[in-house]
């Protein structure tokens, strides 16, 4: 882009996913030098590993040891343990981190930022606050004074960074900002859309982690594939209702993004979410238990997004509007029989539009 300045990276988060992105954005930045600084930092929550920092050990091995072991981040990945100090200068910040942390977050580079920067949300989730949940790419937007855009897909992080073709999908509203993304994810083997429908993209980053863990009991009772298709589609009818009754502006072709239909299935076919919610079933245990046994530090998205969107449902008495979602909470928090996935199937349907 003749003229415009080169663009200085920043990622917001280094947990699998964030240090898969990473290593995207550093062979891009690589790859396009007219266009971007070669470098790119990375905010690492600071933590010992065998007595060691963890950013010294990045830095060092340029891997992430205890979230992305094995793949090397490429030697412009700069590892920095202050978050003001790595979004300094920044034109382009990438939030990938749990969506507990995005306020806290915000609110440290409030006044830091550049007046040219610009911002992308990977985060999948919804806020849930005073009865409304809230997209947070216009959280970001509000707090921080920038534009800030949206990438959800059919991305597990372990594939991406291993270099399985995958698809991704970004949305933005300014055209420009889009160009820009595009060039900082777009590889041979990640292979991006860009649209303007953020907060579809966004209903549906959130709402498949609540299929999945439906998707998880299923196969946590042993049901054949015919239950867990079912589950899937039921749950693609509802994440589609949900955004079409709840956030203006959501088109149905979303749905069959990357962001959408993609990402369902691959949570579902092997996502955290799917997995813990399987390990759950018979183990006696409660969710959160399960979760700390099995994912290393890290944390479900699906788990929270299911309570704020039954507690969003409840305010609004339309729980019997949304069958599969209201059963996976109940299941999940409430002890009911993991065998009402199935059974709530057989006695309702999920009534849409067919525009």
């Amino acid at each position: 882009m003749p003229g415009f300045p080169k663009q200085k990276v920043t990622i917001i988060g280094s947990g699998n996913w964030g240090s898969s992105i990473a290593r995207v954005c550093a062979q891009n930045t690589i790859r396009h030098p007219d266009l971007f600084e070669r470098e790119v930092r990375m905010w690492v929550f600071e933590e010992k590993i065998d007595g060691k920092n963890l950013t010294d050990i990045i830095n060092e091995k340029h891997e992430n040891v205890k979230y992305l072991p094995g793949i090397n981040l490429g030697e412009n990945v700069v590892a920095i343990p202050d978050v003001v100090e790595a979004a300094k200068g920044a034109n382009v910040l990438v939030f990938v981190l749990p969506h507990q942390f995005v306020y806290k977050v915000c609110e440290s580079l409030r006044g830091v930022l550049d007046k040219d920067c610009r911002a992308i949300s990977l985060i999948k989730g919804l806020d849930y606050k005073n009865n409304n949940l809230l997209i947070f790419s216009e959280e970001i937007e509000k707090i921080l004074g920038i534009n800030c855009a949206a990438l959800s897909g059919a991305n597990i992080a372990s594939e991406v960074a291993e270099e399985q073709f995958g698809e991704t999908t970004i949305a933005c509203r300014d055209p420009k900002d889009g160009e820009i993304f595009y060039k900082l994810f777009h590889t041979g083997y990640f292979d991006v859309n860009v649209i303007g429908d953020w907060r579809g993209l966004q209903v549906c980053g959130a709402l498949k982690n609540v299929v999945a863990l439906g998707a998880g009991i299923c196969d946590g009772l042993h049901y054949g594939n015919n239950t867990k298709s079912a589950v899937i589609r039921r749950g693609l009818l509802e994440m589609r209702k949900f955004g079409k009754t709840f956030f203006g502006g959501v088109h149905t072709e979303t749905y069959f993004e990357s962001c959408g239909v993609a990402d369902l299935i691959t949570t579902c076919a092997g996502g955290r979410n799917r997995k813990v919610a399987a390990a759950f079933i018979k183990s006696g245990k409660s969710i959160d238990e399960i979760e700390k046994e099995m994912l290393n530090g890290q944390k479900l998205q699906g788990t929270t997004t299911s309570q704020e969107v039954y507690h969003f449902l409840s305010a609004r008495n339309m729980t019997q509007e949304f069958p599969l979602m209201t059963a996976i909470y109940r299941v999940i928090y409430e002890h009911a029989p993991p065998e009402s996935i199935a059974l709530d199937l057989r006695t309702r349907n999920v009534k849409v539009d067919m525009e």
